[in-house]
């Protein structure tokens, strides 16, 4: 799933990479892979495709499980977040075939007497959905409740219908990016209103079955191949089962099942589904970061030499990423059965783009004890971008920041005016004044220091 956006992460979507200015050779995916596992020691298992000019490299490294089989192109690997290109992938059909109009709303897609809030009548469409836009948050506040664990199963759509009848929308939809499972789940409803068929069939029948994609599932087609997850503690963790929120990650699939969907997805493949995926990027929004946007599903970073196009995931014990440049006509894939700090997204933009430099691996930092009363005078919102923001609040003694779209994470103490994220490689600094009046905070992440001057 994805609950990460924009420039820190949490759970899917990942930061714009440093842009590098020099290029150097193609990366050698099988040392990287090495390096990243047994020097740096972040994860369990990692497999990798490279797609150029109509050929597929891959390269695994690590263990399917502790103790058990090495890692291929074959091992099946919770995909999270990447379910949702199949979720918009299916839109643009059924936008092509006239089942479905895109900027129609979204109460049009779904059952006699289903509720949903407008915002001074301005109605959720289904565009504003496939964008995150629609002003619905990341998910609905009782999920997870059950088991923390394993946070999407037993939710069903008596209770998503019940939470979208009761909620608020804060803003117009289509105003503002904020990264939704809840919308990709309720798109995934009006799919299957449309379509007349559960969501499942619809992607085995519409994308899977044309793309020759037999290892791609909702459930493990060989539980045998299926890897062990594991959390940033390298503990291993329970797989995920998502019920009606399959369409916002409920996957799972193997780098060869991926690499033919990035090859189809790039033209690099003629396939039926050539109009569908064009039409994916065909309109876009602005995606909440500077240089990025976002089209049906995927995400556009403006690069050093041209678009990449990506969507990443991370379940509780899982992390994948796909995305092609199609001006270096390069796809690529990687998948991971662990959550690390570092992530393996910057090895995905590394393989598209050379001239992005994989992550270091990260500092060991120790919190420190301040006086927790100097706390509130950080509190307000620090502007980083024309529509990025970064929110900070106090609580019980702690700090918390939130970026646009994203949940919010505590950030703890090495100073007095700096501050650590756990979850992902990212400090602030807070900036003040000759009388000590708190002006603006830096963002140090991905090598980059971005400064955000305070509202």
């Amino acid at each position: 799933m994805n609950r990460r956006t924009a420039t820190l992460m949490t759970l899917g979507l990942c930061a714009s990479p440093a842009l590098a200015q020099t290029a150097p050779p193609p990366p050698d995916i099988a040392a990287a892979l090495a390096d990243r596992l047994d020097r740096a020691g972040q994860g369990k298992g990692i497999a990798m495709a490279r797609l150029h000019n109509g050929e597929v490299q891959f390269a695994g490294h690590g263990v399917v499980a502790d103790g058990g089989a090495p890692v291929s192109e074959t091992t099946i690997f919770e995909i999270g977040s990447i379910s949702k290109l199949f979720t918009n992938l299916l839109l643009a059909q059924l936008v092509l075939e006239e089942t479905m109009a895109l900027h129609a709303p979204l109460a049009d897609y779904l059952a006699p007497g289903a509720v949903v809030p407008s915002f001074e009548g301005q109605p959720i469409s289904l565009f504003d959905l496939a964008t995150h836009s629609a002003g619905l948050p990341a998910i609905p506040p009782d999920l997870g409740l059950a088991d923390p664990v394993n946070p999407y199963r037993g939710y069903d759509a008596e209770q998503l219908l019940a939470f979208l009848a009761s909620y608020a929308l804060p803003r117009a939809p289509g105003s503002q990016f904020e990264y939704s499972n809840t919308g990709a789940a309720l798109l995934g409803l009006a799919l299957e209103h449309a379509g007349r068929k559960p969501y499942a069939d619809l992607v085995a029948e519409r994308i899977l079955q044309p793309l020759g994609m037999t290892e791609t599932a909702l459930k493990p087609v060989d539980p045998d191949r299926f890897a062990s997850g594991h959390d940033r503690a390298g503990n291993p963790v329970p797989h995920w089962e998502f019920d009606i929120f399959a369409p916002a990650g409920g996957y799972c699939s193997t780098a060869a099942d991926l690499a033919r969907f990035v090859e189809a997805a790039s033209g690099a493949t003629p396939t039926s589904l050539a109009p569908a995926f064009e039409l994916m990027l065909a309109e876009q929004r602005p995606a909440g970061s500077p240089n990025m946007r976002i089209g049906l599903g995927w995400m556009v970073l403006n690069g050093p030499t041209g678009p990449l196009i990506w969507h990443n995931g991370i379940t509780g014990g899982f992390n994948s990423f796909i995305g092609y440049a199609p001006e270096g006509k390069i796809g690529a894939v990687v998948l991971a059965n662990a959550v690390t700090q570092t992530g393996i997204e910057d090895l995905g933009f590394h393989l598209l783009e050379p001239s992005l430099p994989l992550a270091p691996q990260p500092q060991q930092r120790e919190a420190v004890s301040i006086d927790p009363t100097v706390l509130p005078r950080y509190a307000g919102t620090y502007r980083l971008g024309p529509e990025f923001d970064l929110v900070v609040t106090t609580q019980g003694g702690r700090l918390f920041v939130q970026a646009g779209g994203q949940e919010r994470l505590e950030v703890l103490p090495e100073s007095q005016t700096e501050f650590f994220y756990t979850v992902v490689d990212a400090q602030i600094s807070f900036t003040l004044d000759e009388d000590g009046a708190v002006t603006g905070l830096v963002l140090h992440q991905n090598g980059q220091d971005i400064p955000g001057a305070r509202q």
